[in-house]
């Protein structure tokens, strides 16, 4: 069943597709919106080699998209919380080239591609605002692999706790409490180590009162010790 979505009344609007958009032409970008019921925890919302048709705004909940390597092994390249688009892998091939899984309970607004380009002609602004969206995708993976070439394990996991953090300021929620709502094997598989490292780490990082950790809830204690000299990345 499709349900329909207003922009309008979305509190995600300031930091989604219709941030590029006047309150008046938001009609006709609602028309085109689609919201399925929502994915369960480990469901796809695609899968890598499907059809590329749509690009999904994240509207509650949170997804991994993930590959597969030759031998099998699944490595997660990118987490997307509410507010932020995936999908975008498949603009230039036609197909997505790696998978999306829903990390908990989410729920999605699918934005149809064909239709997205035909009113982006219509709408500078908003065409120039999705190119904003494909930038900031080439520097997030640039990001990652100034991430996996640090070092040290642990500024890569400060790094990541940054990150996140400034994501959720961006919609206006704390920057420095907050609930990760990835596994400790996801953070492991995205950063390139070992679940025991990344264990380790987080109750290093809570002794030396950097962080308190209570399962997946987050508290930065310390941001600028968290972020340390050697963290020259460290999110702003």
């Amino acid at each position: 069943m499709t349900v329909r979505v207003s922009c309008n009344d979305c509190s995600l609007s300031q930091i989604c597709l219709p941030l590029a958009v006047e309150p008046e032409q938001l009609d006709e970008l609602d028309r085109m919106i689609r919201r399925g019921r929502p994915l369960k925890r480990g469901e796809h919302l695609y899968r890598a080699a499907d059809s590329f048709e749509a690009v999904y705004a994240v509207r509650s909940g949170a997804l991994k998209t993930y590959s597969m390597s030759e031998e099998g092994d699944e490595q997660v390249t990118g987490f997307y919380l509410p507010g932020e688009i995936v999908g975008m892998d498949g603009i230039g091939t036609a197909h997505h080239v790696s998978s999306a899984k829903a990390l908990e309970t989410s729920t999605v607004c699918e934005i149809p591609f064909t239709q997205l380009e035909a009113l982006s002609t219509k709408i500078p602004t908003l065409q120039r605002h999705f190119f904003s969206l494909m930038s900031r995708e080439i520097q997030e993976d640039r990001m990652l692999h100034m991430l996996l070439s640090k070092k040290s394990a642990d500024d890569r996991v400060a790094s990541l706790i940054l990150s996140i953090g400034a994501r959720h300021q961006r919609r206006g929620l704390s920057n420095t409490q907050f609930r990760l709502p990835m596994s400790r094997y996801d953070i492991a598989n995205y950063l390139g180590l070992a679940v025991e490292t990344v264990s380790r780490i987080f109750t290093r990082l809570q002794q030396q009162e950097l962080i308190s950790v209570d399962g997946r809830e987050i508290q930065i204690l310390d941001r600028p010790g968290l972020c340390g000299d050697s963290r020259k990345t460290c999110t702003s």
